[in-house]
């Protein structure tokens, strides 16, 4: 069961999941997967401040996963809330000259897509560092993910009914990903966070290495990630060392970002 045991014996859930830190290490593959599907991307490139903050889409991410899934009822609502308002302003009808898509961030395909990157990508760093989870849990914690489309306007048909589903879904989904200009500059700005804290600055290297490492080699490509064999050998080595260290970890520093992202939700609700 990897590190996701309740301690009662009882299956995991993503109530067990979600808190885990080390799952962070597939935000950037999730935040590209979005940009690469053109209703979402050149939504968010229109309407978001990568340059200004470019923190502000994975705190909002962040706390709305948490609230969903760990947090009162209050906290979740609050959550969805300032979800829905974020995403009043997100729309557009296609552009005359081709340069951009139709796109409308509460269109439930899109919030199908933008669920399915979190949901894949927690699962692929979760595979890549812990034994598979038991059929019956990886299945349960699936269905459970649908909640962060459902929570919004995503109806709870659209979310595919098994993993195989979902496998089949992923691979018509990743034929429509595409890396235009406007794309690839949002994402360029997203992974060079000049504006970001110092420390997130001196993070980023590692952050860049671990996108690269998890993303396929098409959309590596396609987002100008550079990834050679020295670079493979140290994101498989890096994945080995986390591996080893993470479940050793107390608790109380694996679940930090959830503790600090629900108070920060308090704060400003």
């Amino acid at each position: 069961m990897g590190i996701f045991g309740t301690g009662t014996g009882s299956p995991p859930t993503m109530a067990d999941m979600a808190p885990e830190s080390v799952l962070l290490a597939g935000a950037g593959r999730a935040i590209l997967l979005q940009l690469a599907y053109p209703p979402v991307g050149h939504g968010v490139a229109r309407h978001s401040g990568f340059v200004e903050d470019p923190l502000a889409r994975l705190h909002g991410t962040l706390t709305y996963i948490y609230a969903l899934t760990n947090g009162t009822p209050a906290q979740a609502d609050a959550a969805r809330r300032w979800v829905e308002r974020s995403h009043a302003p997100v729309h557009a009808d296609a552009a005359s000259d081709g340069s951009h898509p139709a796109y409308d961030a509460n269109d439930p395909d899109a919030q199908l897509w933008v669920a399915a990157t979190l949901y894949d990508s927690a699962m692929v760093v979760h595979d890549a560092l812990f034994p598979p989870l038991p059929a019956e849990a990886a299945e349960r914690i699936y269905r459970e993910y649908a909640v962060l489309g459902t929570a919004l306007r995503m109806p709870e048909d659209l979310w595919p009914a098994t993993r195989a589903d979902f496998a089949a879904y992923w691979d018509r989904m990743a034929a429509r990903l595409c890396v235009d200009r406007a794309i690839l500059r949002v994402g360029r700005q997203l992974l060079a966070a000049r504006n970001a804290p110092a420390w997130v600055r001196l993070l980023m290297p590692v952050a860049r290495l671990l996108t690269a490492g998890l993303l396929t080699p098409e959309l590596r490509a396609g987002f100008g990630l550079r990834y050679g064999p020295v670079h493979d050998g140290v994101f498989r080595a890096l994945l080995r060392t986390v591996a080893l260290v993470y479940p050793r970890l107390p608790e109380r520093l694996r679940h930090a970002p959830l503790h600090f992202y629900l108070r920060r939700l308090d704060a400003f609700s």
